[in-house]
């Protein structure tokens, strides 16, 4: 288990932690929530030794490792192709191989039956059992395996990381992290940088991943999915819920009101209080009553309760009416030199369109987006805009364009037209910009103050044919929430790309799956789109299945059919029995070693566990003992079930 104790910080006069403490047990998917500025990411770095605490412990035992993705700042080899910066995290193995390699020469030069000779075949039995233990076998397949699911293809393997930006380096970095299996795996806003077919994937992948997880996400659809229980960082403290981010939400929710109820009844019960010593206050026959009455408020445990805050909303002005095509595009080409990203694509925005763009990343959703905003040229084809259409576009890298001399403020009057100074910093209250943080200069924000400033200036304008590029990057819920809620409002078109499904949902009524070949609409929203893809996935594959079926039915007579069939069962019978074998027996193994694995967590999920620390102790050696081995088993079971299906397709 890995233990928080005591955990305290402070920022100046102000305690960002306050002697929190929790446990993190084995196999658990933690949401870490809170608002902005709560210290997510700085409890993150803690947990990882990246950052000390100014008091308390951070404990786990010394078998368990910690693995850390920052939300950026991560920085490649550039003189390694994608697959040599992924096998970085395999030194250990690397090197494993190349003793064995060296060995195999030593032994190939030696006079067989020498002393030398057998010290080398010692050494290299060592070497290779080592090397059988450390999952060697599916290390190629395991890293394609994830490198592919994080929407990389074969051809980028071998391609230098430097041709790759930002984004893509961050998918390189969580690739590493995940094939290196740590105990305890911390990811902060994984999703930022991954598109809807990736996030799917890496949803199964934390679902099934052995060790622990702990994630900071403002995807409420993705931490619904893959997290069961939620730690909520608020004013320095650390609060506990069973549960994913809803079960926290809605939980938080009651415990808010009753607090509240509990506070009002008590400030009724000090009033009524401080009313009877202040009316006999003087009066002699009651001088005990009132200095019982000013110890009983003195003694008093004050119930707290957050400020109210107030209301934010934020709505966009009635739009001008436009035509009913808003935007059309004609046997559209774009070609960058050689590559072409689109040939000869139609395609027709209508009126009160809302549209989800989607697709893996690489497909050319962003360049289809600038198309249509008017900012990337095309190659050949036509783009129409229809009338009296006034489109507002908010591009991934829209903040460049602000000044690093004016403060936030008055990049937004710059924008603004006769609008007031209160609203004006009401729309930046909406995007985190609160009291003197308006005051900033742009030099001074970080990446993701400079994207929600640009976010809330592209909205003061905003036209009547809104485009966005990954608006949701780096909000927090409450401002997700408050421009969700203004873009149903909307009474013009939309088009936005995003891997965030809670947010687009309640907004948009199509679809627009961007591929490499085709872009293709479908009439719903993406959780309806990424329905009918599973069916249309399964159709294809019970089709293939056939087809397969069909394509080995020959011309022989049933007879002969049935005695080759027959044959070719025995003989791979013979060469597979007792490879099954052996995978049975270690099966059995693994099963007993599983069991036991799960009745120490169950125990160890009761808090009553950790009362007697010579019994923690033994059970928590024991159990890491049960997950190196169950760990062994299942290299031995993947190796072993490798070889079986290798012999099977061979026959």
């Amino acid at each position: 288990m890995l233990q928080l104790d005591g955990i305290s910080l402070h920022f100046g006069e102000r305690p960002l932690f306050d002697s929190i403490s929790a446990i993190i047990n084995p196999g658990e998917r933690v949401g870490l929530v809170g608002p902005n500025g709560a210290g997510k990411s700085t409890l993150l770095k803690i947990i990882a030794g990246e950052q000390q605490p100014d008091s308390g412990t951070i404990s786990m035992s010394n078998e368990a490792t910690v693995g850390y993705l920052p939300q950026d700042g991560v920085e490649p080899d550039p003189d390694l192709t994608i697959l040599g910066e992924v096998e970085r995290a395999f030194s250990h193995i690397m090197k494993l191989r190349k003793e064995i390699s060296s060995l195999q020469v030593k032994m190939d030069t030696l006079e067989p039956g020498s002393d030398e000779h057998n010290k080398a075949v010692q050494q290299f039995g060592v070497a290779q059992q080592k090397l059988e233990q450390t999952g060697n076998y599916s290390l190629e397949s395991d890293i394609e395996k994830v490198l592919m699911g994080l929407g990389f293809s074969k051809s980028d393997f071998s391609r230098s990381t430097k041709e790759f930006s930002g984004g893509w380096l961050m998918r390189i970095a969580l690739a590493k992290l995940l094939l290196r299996k740590p105990t305890y795996l911390l990811l902060d806003e994984p999703t930022n940088h991954l598109d809807i077919e990736s996030l799917q994937w890496i949803e199964s992948f934390l679902k099934n991943y052995e060790g622990a997880v702990v994630i900071v996400s403002h995807d409420r659809a993705f931490l619904d999915t893959v997290t069961k229980r939620t730690l909520a960082l608020s004013r320095g403290n650390l609060f506990d819920y069973a549960g994913n981010y809803s079960f926290y939400e809605k939980k938080a929710a009651q415990e808010k009101e009753l607090l509240k109820k509990q506070y009002e009844n008590q400030q009724k019960e000090i009033k009524q209080t401080q009313e009877f010593i202040d009316r006999f206050r003087y009066k002699a026959t009651k001088a005990k009553q009132v200095q019982s009455r000013i110890k009983q408020l003195e003694k008093m445990e004050m119930v707290e309760i957050e400020d109210e805050q107030s209301e934010i909303s934020f709505r966009f002005p009635p739009p001008q009416r436009s035509g009913q095509i808003v935007l059309s595009l004609s046997n559209v080409v774009k070609k960058y030199g050689d590559n072409t990203v689109f040939d000869g694509i139609d395609y027709e925005v209508e009126r009160g369109d809302k549209i989800a763009v989607v697709g893996p990343n690489g497909a050319g959703k962003s360049t289809l987006i600038r198309i249509l905003a008017g900012t990337e040229p095309i190659t050949a084809g036509k783009r129409e805009v229809g009338y009296n259409v006034t489109p507002g576009y908010f591009a991934q890298h829209q903040a460049d364009e602000l000044n690093p001399k004016n403060t936030a403020l008055e990049e937004m009057k710059l924008a603004a037209d006769g609008d007031s100074e209160t609203r004006l910093r009401t729309i930046l209250g909406c995007f985190l910009f609160v009291g003197d943080d308006v005051f900033k200069k742009v030099s001074v924000l970080s990446g993701g103050e400079k994207s929600r400033l640009a976010l809330a200036k592209m909205l003061l304008n905003p036209g009547n044919f809104l485009i966005f590029d990954e608006p949701t990057n780096h909000l927090d819920m409450q401002s997700k929430n408050i421009l969700q809620q203004a873009l149903q409002q909307f009474e013009g078109t939309l088009m936005i790309v995003s891997h965030d499904r809670d947010f687009l949902d309640p907004i948009v009524n199509k679809t627009l799956e961007v591929q490499h070949e085709y872009v293709k609409t479908w009439l719903g929203n993406v959780s309806y789109y990424l329905d009918k893809k599973a069916e249309e996935a399964e159709a294809k594959q019970e089709a293939d299945q056939k087809k397969d079926d069909s394509s080995n039915n020959n011309n022989l007579s049933r007879k002969e059919q049935r005695r080759l069939e027959a044959e070719k069962r025995n003989a791979l019978s013979k060469k597979i029995k007792p490879l099954k074998n052996r995978l049975q027996k270690i099966e059995n193994e693994i099963e007993k070693q599983e069991l036991r694995k799960a009745e120490i967590e169950e125990a160890m999920a009761d808090q009553s566990f950790y009362d007697d620390s010579e019994n923690v102790k033994k059970i928590s050696l024991e159990y890491e003992e049960v997950k190196s081995n169950l760990a062994e088993n299942l290299n031995k079971w993947e190796e072993i079930a490798g070889r079986i299906e290798f012999v099977e397709s061979e026959s």
